[in-house]
């Protein structure tokens, strides 16, 4: 019997590697390397024990309401249910747009109970200068569409769900006031079918905490 594919759809988090601009790169190191672990082991036995010191907005991450607003849930806080095994469409942003985003091609019945996976192409350019300039991102209007249409994630394969070119953030506002956690710096939805997958971005379960890296997958 066939379970489906796992299509990863994350980035992964290297030393030093700056997801948003102006934000540090994660550093990866050694707690307790595998040499200095031998005497506390039987002979031929070793452990490798890594430390990681990073924001929480690196790699591919989701956005908790608590990230936007001091009495929205954080990330232990956020079920299960909101997070994993979610339908999911992929809606597709053809290749030359503006990059404000004000309409999906999603009619409502589209979108209710579904998580919404925004692919606009801009994950080709990680990793170079030209991802932290002019990219794709909603509107304050479309993120109230979306909310009413009864969307129940949203995420997308760019720098921001919003524009950064002022100090608005409407997108963000607007779907964490509604417990619509957002997940950030997708990659890779032209695998994705734009019907029909489950999607699972479930972050570590850290109390107090407002955002965290995801390994970002579906189920198609």
């Amino acid at each position: 019997m066939s379970h489906g594919r796992l299509i990863d759809v994350s980035h992964t988090v290297e030393h030093g590697a700056v997801t948003y601009r102006g934000l540090p790169g994660p550093v990866i190191s050694d707690h307790l390397s595998r040499e200095a672990s031998r005497p506390h082991y039987a002979p031929g036995t070793e452990f490798l024990i890594g430390k990681i010191e990073m924001v929480g907005n690196t790699g591919t991450y989701l956005d908790s309401p608590f990230h936007r607003y001091p009495d929205g849930k954080d990330l232990a806080a956020l079920p299960l249910e909101s997070l994993a095994n979610l339908d999911c469409v992929v809606a597709q942003v053809p290749s030359g747009s503006a990059p404000a985003i004000d309409r999906l091609p999603l009619a409502e019945a589209d979108v209710r109970g579904r998580a919404v996976l925004v692919q606009t192409g801009w994950d080709r350019h990680w990793g170079t200068d030209r991802y932290f300039a002019g990219h794709p991102h909603l509107t304050g209007r479309l993120a109230e569409w979306l909310v009413g249409a009864g969307v129940v994630l949203v995420g997308i394969d760019s720098l921001n769900i919003d524009g950064t070119a002022t100090n608005e953030r409407p997108v963000h506002s607007t779907l964490l006031r509604h417990d619509v956690p957002i997940v950030e710096h997708l990659r890779g939805l032209a695998a994705v079918p734009e019907r029909g997958g489950r999607f699972f971005a479930v972050p570590a379960k850290v109390k107090a905490f407002t955002t965290f890296p995801v390994r970002a997958f579906v189920l198609a």
